[in-house]
């Protein structure tokens, strides 16, 4: 059992709250990688997306379980992070699978990993050493098909059209050609960007 699999077993055996509806736990970056391929490498956290199902009262009980400093934390090296729904570079409709990794009972969480193409998008945005190496582990086992790819990054950089970071945006489609170059070995391809940011 990985890591990242003893760690969501540990958590679901150690909820506090009572039974009822399991709660939908969005999961993105290396664990969702992880999760839904043979890839596998440590890592420090676990990034969840903030949804309307998790409540406050839920967030915080999650953190004082297995946020920063806990016992889960100390246990599997391993802590819950919630990152907000605006935050992350994805496409406009994020794509996402039903997972159960090994060993989960299932009582209290159902776990979604966001698509590996998704995932590359969103690393694409920070870039560093780690996101490379997750991607380039990505291609090497062919999961990033190079069209797909291009049309769900599109849908990302026009949902940051209006967006603050939009600035970022010629920055990251260099990532994305990089990308398209090195690891898919295909043209990088026309990426459609709004005038303002083009004439710049």
């Amino acid at each position: 059992m990985s890591q990242v699999e003893e760690f969501f077993r540990d958590l679901d055996r150690s909820w506090p709250l009572a039974a009822g509806t399991p709660v939908t736990l969005r999961l993105l970056g290396s664990t969702a990688l992880i999760l839904q391929t043979s890839f596998q490498r440590g890592t420090k956290d676990s990034d969840i997306l903030e949804t309307d199902q998790i409540t406050a009262d839920i967030e915080s009980a999650l953190l004082a379980l297995a946020g920063k400093e806990t016992a889960i934390h100390r246990r599997h090296r391993m802590y819950l992070e919630f990152i907000g729904a605006a935050f992350p570079f994805l496409p406009v409709y994020p794509l996402w699978h039903a997972v159960v990794p090994s060993g989960l009972d299932h009582q209290n969480f159902r776990l979604e990993v966001l698509d590996v193409v998704d995932v590359v998008i969103a690393k694409l945005a920070r870039f560093h050493k780690t996101d490379r190496d997750d991607i380039s582990a990505m291609a090497e086992r062919d999961l990033i098909e190079p069209q797909r790819f291009a049309e769900r990054f599109q849908s990302a950089v026009q949902r940051w059209w209006h967006d603050s970071r939009a600035d970022d945006l010629p920055r990251i489609i260099r990532n994305f050609h990089q990308v398209q170059s090195d690891e898919l070995f295909v043209w990088p391809s026309r990426v459609e960007l709004p005038r303002w940011v083009e004439d710049e």
